[in-house]
């Protein structure tokens, strides 16, 4: 069996947390783990603050309170995402306007944010797909222009980069996971990335459940209080203690994971050559992490099959995102904002495949074989037409 996902153990995760569990000082929240984690973070990739949470989802709920999202606003974002870069802003009362996304990188249409704004928008929030950027340049140029904040979901994106900048550092506020089906995980976790110094001490104060206890146990103030609102945004000690032997060792992850993502890309090329696959696309400004190695086949019904063939030879191959508009929440509450030309269409036939920590080569040969006898199985019951994929 080869599995989709291993969580990835590397380094001195257990050693920490033995560390931790024989010291048993704080198990809580921002002890000094957290605190380690944090600034490493601030150290890789140059975020002038960043605050660990419970999850992305967390850090993209505290994005929307500091950006003051209130009932009526609206934020423009793509479809093709994760339920919870939408569900974040709507908790606060917004209405979500999807754009189309790009063919090639499956990120947001930079050039369809601008007919999409509105008197009543307030934020963009790009989503940087499998850990290759969208156009930043053009969405900061926009948000700009308009007074909009701007959010990046970067969930996949940590260790990524847009023209030498790292993912979650270009925008306002930048959200990172840490699940365990991320690059670096601890199981379930996040982080905030405060790239807008203005909003620093009120990310705090929310993220410790609306007080200022932050400042307290800095000793600017000799009692804390309840002073905004907020909630329980800290992740456990434990698991800070995990992710730290994870970011210590975050190189060597990334150069394992790209290694494996250039083998299956230069073994399945021969596929795409003939017309039966098309490959991802890096656009040469953006320096990816290999979050995910995925293929685009001709429709669904072929995606279908192939997913189901290749469980039969024990292989973990899934989908991704069905677009968020077309769900029974998104009719309520958002709108897709012109036509839906590439996001359904790209989001039926694309297809991850296993991408983890230490997935060897024989592995990778395994899946690539198993694709090859898909196709070249002339009595699957499919007729395949050969160079029907036209070009991006």
């Amino acid at each position: 069996m080869i599995p989709f996902n291993i969580p990835a153990v590397v380094g001195k995760e257990a050693y920490y947390l033995n560390e931790l569990i024989n010291d048993r000082v704080k198990f809580s929240g921002d002890g000094i783990f957290t605190q380690k984690c944090s600034a490493l973070i601030e150290s890789l990739y140059g975020a002038k603050k960043v605050l660990l949470t419970t999850s992305c989802t967390h850090a993209l709920e505290m994005a929307a309170i500091l950006i003051d999202i209130q009932p009526g606003d609206e934020v423009i974002m793509p479809s093709y995402t994760f339920v919870s870069t939408a569900n974040a802003f709507v908790l606060r009362g917004a209405k979500i306007i999807f754009v189309d996304i790009r063919p090639d990188t499956m990120n947001i249409d930079e050039m369809k944010i601008e007919e999409a704004i509105t008197t009543r928008t307030k934020a963009i929030v790009p989503v940087h797909y499998a850990g290759v950027s969208c156009e930043m340049d053009i969405i900061m140029q926009i948000a700009n222009k308009y007074n909009l904040m701007v959010v990046e979901d970067a969930a996949q994106g940590v260790n990524s980069y847009y023209k030498g900048k790292a993912l979650g550092t270009i925008g306002h506020l930048g959200c990172y996971s840490f699940h365990e089906t991320k690059n670096y995980n601890c199981g379930e976790g996040g982080a905030l990335l405060i790239n807008d110094e203005r909003f620093i001490e009120r990310a705090e104060i929310i993220r410790e459940k609306g007080t200022n206890r932050s400042k307290f146990f800095r000793g600017q103030v000799d009692k804390y209080g309840w002073v905004d609102i907020g909630s329980s945004y800290l992740p456990s000690e434990l698991n800070a203690a995990y992710l730290y032997g994870q970011l210590e060792n975050a190189e060597l992850i990334n150069q394992n994971r790209l290694s494996s993502w250039q083998y299956y890309y230069e073994k399945l090329q021969a596929l795409a050559d003939e017309g039966y696959i098309n490959l991802p696309v890096v656009p040469e400004i953006c320096r990816h992490n290999a979050h995910m190695f995925y293929i685009k086949v001709r429709d669904l019904v072929e995606r279908t099959e192939l997913i189901e063939y290749l469980k039969i030879m024990e292989i973990g191959a899934v989908f991704h995102y069905i677009p968020l508009h077309s769900s029974i929440a998104g009719q309520n509450y958002s709108v897709f904002h012109g036509e839906d030309i590439v996001t359904t269409q790209e989001s039926d036939v694309l297809l991850r495949l296993p991408m983890y920590y230490n997935l060897t080569k024989s592995d990778i040969m395994v899946v690539v074989d198993a694709i090859k006898s898909f196709y070249k199985n002339e009595n699957r019951g499919v007729h395949i037409e050969r160079n029907y994929i036209s070009g991006w």
